[in-house]
C-alpha cells in the first residue's frame, strides 16, 4: 500500500472534484477556555433556530501554546480516532499562552477567531501575518477516506521556503509538494529529507506535527493560500512568529531540537573509496599517501558499502578477501592521523548471519501475516531492522560497538526511506506515520551509540535521510547527485532549503556521485565543497582522488582545503551558535538578508556563518554572476571591494571562487592550515574588514566554549 499521492480536492476555484465532500466551519456558535487554551466549536452552517443544530456536523479547534510566539491549533470532526504513534518530540515551556475571549495570545504572537463569519487570524506586532477565511479550513470525505485541511493566505509579496531538503526552485510558491521519504536523487521532485515545516519572509513559519504524508499545495492549487492537508480525523499545525526568518528557525529548533555540535576534526577533509570501484588496503594506503606526498590534509577516511562482502549487507563483518586484517589496518591509519568511518544501512539481507539472528528474535519488521518483510530491491531478501522495538536498537547498536572497539570513529548511516506501510511494527505504530519517522529512530540509535561510547564531543553521522528533528543527530548530506555543474547547483538548492527547515549542518559529494565528472565539473566543485560546513570526495563508479583529474585540481584542492583550515575558528563559531540557537552554518541570503528584496530568489550563492558570502561558480569557462548586498564587500582571496548593492558579472579561474567578507566583520583567523582541529586561539590573526566601531569577537574552543580575546 502506498500513501505518496497529492491531496488535491478542488476542481478549479469554484467546484470541488467529483467524489469530494467538504465540511467547513461556518460561525463560533461556542467555546471554552482555561488558563492557556482555548476551544472553539464551529457548526458548518450558520445556525438560524435550533433545528439546525440537528444533523449537524460540528468542526473543534483548539488552540494552546508550547511557547512564546508559538501557537498550536487542532482542527478535528471526530475526537474518538485512535492515536497511534510515533509522534514527533516537542519541547514545551509552561504558561506560555494567555487566553482572553475568543483571542489566545503567547508572547508577541496572537490567534483571534471572528465570532460569525467564521474567520481565524494571526497577529504580531499589529500586524495580520496570516488568515484562514472562508472555506480554507476543512474536515473532507473523500471515497470514504477522511482529511483535515487548511488553507493560510499568502499575501502580495510573501514567499515560501523550506519543506525538507528539495532540489526543485527553492522558492515554493507554485509547488505541489509531498512530506514523503524517499530515495530518488537530487534530480526529481522526491526527496531523502522531508520536513512539514515551511518560513516565510513575512514574519512567521508554520509546522504540522504529523510525521507521515503532508499533502502541500504551496499557491498553486489556491494561488493566494499554502494549503496543507493529512488523511484522519484531527491536524495540528504550529504557527511560529519570527519576525526574521533567523530568529523563526531560533523558534522552530527550540521546539522541534536543536543540532549536537560536531567534533571539529568532522570539518576536514574526507576521502572514500567510493562505492562500486574496487578497493583494498593497499588501494586505501596508495590514496592516502597520495595525499600525503602532494601535501593534501585529509581528516576522515571513509570506507563505503564493500568493507563488508557483497549479498551480505548488513552484517557488520570485514571482507577478508580484501581486508584481512581490519584491526592492524585501522591502527596503521590512525597512527597517520586520521579519523575513520563506515557505511552502514538499516536493511539486513537474507544472505547475512543476522537476518536468522534477527528474525527468530522478532528485531525485523514484520507483514500482517505475521512473516518478516521482505524485497530483494538494494540487497537480495533484505528485511528491515524495527527500531521500534528497544531491545532490536540495542542488537542493531551493539554490532555497531564492535566496530568501535576496533578503531572506527563515526559511520556513514546511509538509506533509511525505502520503508513500507504494508507492514506491522512492534510498538503498534501506524504505517503511515512511520514512514517518515523510521530515519529518526535509526539515525538516534545510531548517534545515541557514538554519544555512548566516544562521548559527547566527538559523535558525528554522515546521514542521508531525515525528518523534522533529525536536526539533531548531524552530518547529514545531499544524497546521489550526477556529476554536471546542473546537478552542483540542484545540491545547492537542496542544501538551502534544507538550512530552511532546521538543519544546521549539511555537505554533499564533491564532483558529483554519479558518473565521472569532467576536471571542469570537478574543479568548479571543490571550492562550493570546502565552503560548506561539512566537505567529502565520493563517488559511485569512480574515485576522487584529485590526481585522477589533473594537476590543477591537485592544487585547488590543496588551496581550499587549507583556507577552510584557516577558517575553523570562525567557522567552529558559527557551528557553535547553529548548536546553541539553531542558526545554519551555511543559510540562504534571504535568511541574512530579508530586508533586501534582491536576496528573495537567490539561490547559486549563500551566507557561510554571520560575515562570509560564498558564490559557487556553476559554469567550466568560470563565467558567473553573484549579487552583493549594501555595503563594501572585501574578496577574501583577492582583497577586491565591492560597494554594493549591486550584480557582479566576472570570470573566475578554477583557483578562485567570489568569497567575500561582509563590511564590519572582525575575522578570526587560524594559525594552522594543515588540520581543522587545533587550538584556535594559540597563534590566533583577527583581521578587521571595513570596521568602523569597537567589536567583540568570541572564539570556540574545541568543546565549544568559547574563548574571549582581550580587547
Amino acid at each position: 500500500m502506498e500513501w505518496s499521492v497529492a491531496l488535491k480536492f478542488s476542481d478549479g476555484y469554484w467546484h470541488m472534484r467529483e467524489g469530494v465532500h467538504p465540511l467547513y466551519p461556518a460561525q463560533v456558535h461556542d467555546h471554552t477556555a482555561d488558563r492557556d487554551s482555548l476551544m472553539v466549536y464551529a457548526p458548518t452552517k450558520r445556525l438560524e433556530h435550533r433545528g439546525d443544530t440537528l444533523n449537524r456536523p460540528l468542526v473543534t479547534v483548539r488552540a494552546e501554546s508550547p511557547m512564546p510566539d508559538v501557537i498550536g491549533v487542532t482542527v478535528s470532526h471526530f475526537s474518538g480516532e485512535v492515536s497511534r504513534g510515533p509522534f514527533f518530540e516537542l519541547s514545551t515551556v509552561e504558561g506560555a499562552a494567555s487566553v482572553d475571549g475568543l483571542t489566545l495570545t503567547s508572547g508577541s504572537l496572537s490567534v483571534r477567531f471572528q465570532r460569525d463569519p467564521w474567520r481565524v487570524e494571526f497577529v504580531a506586532a499589529g500586524k495580520v501575518l496570516t488568515t484562514s477565511g472562508y472555506k480554507a479550513m476543512a474536515v473532507i470525505e473523500d471515497g470514504g477516506l477522511h482529511y483535515v485541511r487548511e488553507q493560510l493566505t499568502l499575501g502580495v509579496g510573501a514567499y515560501v521556503y523550506g519543506l525538507g531538503e528539495r532540489f526543485g526552485a527553492f522558492v515554493k510558491n507554485g509547488q505541489t509538494v509531498d512530506i514523503w521519504n524517499a530515495d530518488g536523487g537530487t534530480s526529481s521532485e522526491q526527496a531523502y529529507k522531508n520536513v512539514p515545516f515551511f518560513l516565510t519572509n513575512a514574519g512567521y513559519g508554520v509546522f504540522v506535527d504529523h510525521p507521515g504524508l503532508v499533502s502541500y499545495e504551496v499557491g498553486s492549487e489556491a494561488v493566494s493560500r499554502v494549503q496543507f492537508s493529512v488523511a484522519g480525523q484531527s491536524m495540528r499545525y504550529f504557527v511560529i512568529y519570527g519576525p526574521t526568518p533567523k530568529e523563526i528557525l531560533r523558534k522552530y529548533t527550540a521546539l522541534t531540537g536543536r543540532p549536537a555540535l560536531p567534533p571539529p576534526w568532522s570539518f576536514g577533509l574526507w576521502l572514500t573509496t567510493s562505492f562500486t570501484t574496487s578497493y583494498d588496503e593497499q588501494t586505501v594506503t596508495s590514496f592516502v599517501d597520495g595525499m600525503a606526498a602532494r601535501e593534501l590534509p585529509l581528516s576522515v577516511f571513509h570506507f563505503d558499502t564493500f568493507w563488508m562482502r557483497e549479498f551480505h549487507w548488513c552484517d557488520f563483518e570485514w571482507d577478508p578477501r580484501t581486508f584481512p586484517d581490519p584491526r592492524g589496518m585501522l591502527k596503521r591509519l590512525r597512527e597517520r592521523g586520521l579519523r575513520i568511518s563506515l557505511w552502514i544501512n538499516p536493511y539486513i539481507a537474507q544472505r547475512s548471519a543476522l537476518f536468522a539472528e534477527g528474525a527468530a528474535a522478532g528485531f525485523l519488521v514484520r507483514r500482517p501475516d505475521g512473516g518478516v518483510w521482505q524485497t530483494d530491491k538494494w540487497q537480495a531478501g533484505m528485511g528491515l531492522v524495527d527500531f521500534t522495538n528497544p531491545a532490536a536498537r540495542r542488537w542493531y547498536a551493539d554490532k555497531l560497538r564492535a566496530q568501535l572497539d576496533l578503531g572506527v570513529d563515526c559511520f556513514k548511516s546511509d538509506f533509511g526511506e525505502r520503508v513500507p506501510t504494508d507492514v506491522v511494527w512492534y510498538d503498534g505504530g501506524d504505517p503511515e506515520r512511520m514512514h517518515n519517522y523510521y530515519t529518526h529512530l535509526y539515525n538516534e540509535t545510531v548517534f545515541e551509540l557514538l554519544r555512548e561510547h566516544r562521548g559527547e564531543a566527538e559523535a558525528v553521522l554522515f546521514a542521508r535521510s531525515a525528518t523534522a528533528g533529525g536536526q539533531k543527530f548531524p552530518v547529514h548530506w545531499g544524497g546521489d547527485s550526477e556529476s554536471t555543474l546542473e546537478s552542483m547547483a540542484e545540491s545547492l538548492r537542496g542544501g538551502l532549503s534544507l538550512a530552511m527547515s532546521g538543519f544546521g549542518f549539511w555537505s554533499h559529494d564533491i564532483g558529483g556521485f554519479e558518473g565521472r565528472p569532467d576536471p571542469a565539473v570537478f574543479k568548479r566543485w571543490i571550492p562550493f565543497g570546502l565552503l560548506s560546513s561539512h566537505s567529502r570526495l565520493h563517488g559511485n563508479q569512480s574515485y576522487r582522488v584529485p590526481w585522477l583529474f589533473d594537476d590543477e585540481a591537485v592544487d585547488v584542492l590543496r588551496a581550499f582545503t587549507r583556507l577552510k583550515h584557516r577558517l575553523m575558528p570562525y567557522l567552529f563559531a558559527a557551528a557553535v551558535t547553529a548548536h546553541r540557537e539553531g542558526v545554519p552554518v551555511m543559510r540562504p541570503m534571504v535568511a541574512e538578508f530579508p530586508e533586501d528584496p534582491a536576496c528573495t530568489h537567490l539561490d547559486r550563492q549563500y551566507m557561510l556563518g554571520d560575515n562570509l558570502m560564498v558564490a559557487p561558480v556553476f559554469s567550466a569557462s568560470g563565467e558567473t554572476a553573484y549579487y552583493v548586498p549594501a555595503g563594501r564587500w572585501t574578496h577574501l582571496l583577492t582583497g577586491e571591494v565591492v560597494e554594493g548593492p549591486r550584480w557582479v558579472r566576472e570570470v573566475s579561474g578554477f583557483d578562485q571562487v567570489p568569497v567575500y567578507v561582509r563590511p564590519g566583520t572582525v575575522l578570526p583567523w587560524g594559525a594552522r592550515d594543515d588540520r581543522p582541529d587545533y587550538d584556535y586561539a594559540d597563534g590566533l590573526t583577527l583581521r578587521l574588514f571595513e570596521v568602523e566601531a569597537e567589536t567583540t569577537v568570541e572564539i570556540p574552543a574545541r568543546t565549544g566554549a568559547r574563548w574571549r580575546p582581550s580587547p
